[in-house]
């Protein structure tokens, strides 16, 4: 660094502009290695293109009067000629104070070297940014999985897959927003900042406003004002959203996340799950066409129609066959079994699993599901029909009032959307509401709040409507073969270093 510095000075010193203002390009690297590309030494020779190229300096090399350095722009590369006798002074003198890292601007033609190696021949070479801290060769072990993380800029200029991973996100959301948008659902905004932290059950984030002297929570999901729109008439509307909760994190959760959730007057939920297995076929064709993608060591299929399973039915499955791996004359669980409080605790406990006190024979068959489940659940599958006691703003089954019409998809073993008919009926949102409270009562901080305002919008009439929330960070990682959510978050959420465990990977808290 000492080096690098002295270097830069030296430079500044005999006239020559540390940081300029800007340098005009012919185009960026990749774009001119795509033009280049296709043509022989002899067309080079005959055209000479000349360009104006700039970038980073990723490789440098020095012979004296013939030298070699590769320019990149994160995406390609292009090697630069710099000979003593084909550039002014000036230009040579800011080469030989050149370092890796730096960002120079260059001048010259397109040509072919002897090894067919598609060249600039410099005329001109001008430092644009002196790179004051050398760049890291490579990454080693977990310690340098952190700083990537911790310093993403680094994880950028030396790693072009992580380039690769967020250009697939940003291909990913704009698949997203063409898919919607096509289909008539309108994009909109919703706080960020809410008196009541509604549409999820989560540990929100405090925050205070100081000029209105105000508590306020940082939205753990935008559902409620979504659903408002929809009684105001607007009938599809959708949010690409960042939500905040304030709960553990691990390689699947970060206290910050984005979200898709829209929502679609006169749909059920049977509607959305086809609508969800359409557009994961959008994603899959933006994203290079295969249907079978790699995820942790898996082949994962998205081709529809994705599997579908039965909460009670499956959880009960699921439970009957741990138990009678442990002993072969175990009973066989059934739905009816988790249907009934006192019988589902009992299965709850021969299977090791904990229950509370203020837990109902629903939240215990789920928690029979999430532990049985979950990680099995690698190819593509919708679980549907949930219980109302877990699903506070879903609409009750029509011939199952203990049962709501709610799906999630899972892939690769982890939750990645959940949708559902949306409850409309005031009367019964405010009992709900009431027993969401009780809970909260009982020492329950995830269950939801009352909502006054959103009970009376209900009150105006909310028609038929059903509504999912996506997760993009998830997704991503699906499509990017990407182990953690750190790896498809720009700036994920770390602590500070003074006090930061090594483990990047660290375990969720409870729900």
């Amino acid at each position: 660094m000492a080096q690098r510095r002295a270097k830069l000075d030296e430079l500044v010193a005999s006239g020559v502009e540390a940081y300029p203002h800007a340098f005009p390009r012919t185009a960026p690297i990749t774009a001119l290695v795509e033009r280049f590309s296709p043509m022989a030494s002899e067309a080079l020779e005959t055209e000479r293109p000349v360009v104006r190229a700039a970038g980073r300096i990723v490789g440098l090399r020095t012979f004296g009067k013939a030298n070699f350095l590769v320019l990149s722009d994160g995406r390609s590369r292009l090697q630069v000629y710099v000979r003593r006798d084909s550039v002014d002074d000036a230009s040579f003198a800011v080469f030989s104070h050149l370092d890796l890292g730096d960002h120079i601007g260059v001048a010259g033609r397109i040509f072919r070297t002897k090894t067919n190696e598609l060249t600039i021949w410099a005329e001109h070479v001008e430092l644009l940014a002196k790179g004051l801290v050398p760049l890291p060769e490579k990454w080693h072990g977990l310690t340098d999985v952190e700083t990537r993380y911790r310093q993403r800029y680094l994880d950028l200029a030396v790693n072009p897959e992580s380039r690769q991973v967020f250009e697939t996100r940003a291909a990913i959301v704009r698949t997203i927003r063409r898919f919607l948008d096509a289909r008539g659902f309108l994009e909109v905004e919703t706080p960020m900042m809410q008196a009541i932290a509604g549409g999820a059950l989560a540990r929100p984030f405090v925050t205070h406003h100081n000029a209105l002297d105000l508590d306020l929570y940082l939205r753990i999901a935008p559902e409620l004002y979504l659903k408002r729109l929809v009684v105001g008439g607007m009938e599809r509307v959708y949010e690409i959203n960042r939500n905040f909760r304030n709960e553990g994190i691990s390689t699947q959760h970060n206290p910050e996340f984005t979200m898709l959730e829209f929502y679609e007057a006169y749909a059920e939920y049977g509607h959305l799950m086809t609508m969800t297995e359409e557009l994961v076929g959008a994603i899959v064709e933006a994203t290079g066409g295969a249907v079978e993608r790699p995820f942790a060591g898996h082949q994962i299929s998205f081709a529809p129609p994705f599997r579908r399973l039965s909460l009670r039915q499956a959880a009960a499955d699921a439970a009957t066959t741990r138990l009678r791996a442990a002993d072969p004359n175990a009973a066989v669980v059934t739905e009816a079994d988790l249907r009934d409080r006192t019988r589902a605790a009992a299965v709850a406990h021969a299977l090791g699993l904990d229950v509370a006190a203020a837990h109902g024979a629903g939240r215990i068959a789920t928690t029979i599901f999430e532990a049985l489940w979950e990680t099995e659940l690698v190819q593509p599958t919708f679980v549907y029909d949930f219980p109302t006691e877990v699903s506070p703003l879903a609409k009750q089954r029509a011939d199952d009032p203990d049962t709501v019409e709610r799906f999630e998809l899972y892939a690769g073993g982890f939750e990645v959307a959940n949708g559902f008919s949306e409850l409309n009926d005031p009367v019964e949102q405010r009992r709900r509401f009431e027993a969401q409270l009780a809970e909260r009562a009982a020492g329950d901080s995830e269950a939801h709040q009352m909502d006054e305002d959103y009970v009376r919008a209900l009150e105006y009439g909310l028609p038929p409507t059903a509504g999912e929330g996506i997760g993009i960070d998830r997704l991503v990682m699906l499509f990017t073969d990407s182990a953690s959510i750190r790896d498809v978050i720009l700036f994920p959420l770390m602590r500070p270093r003074s006090t930061s465990a090594v483990d990047a990977d660290e375990p969720a808290d409870a729900g």
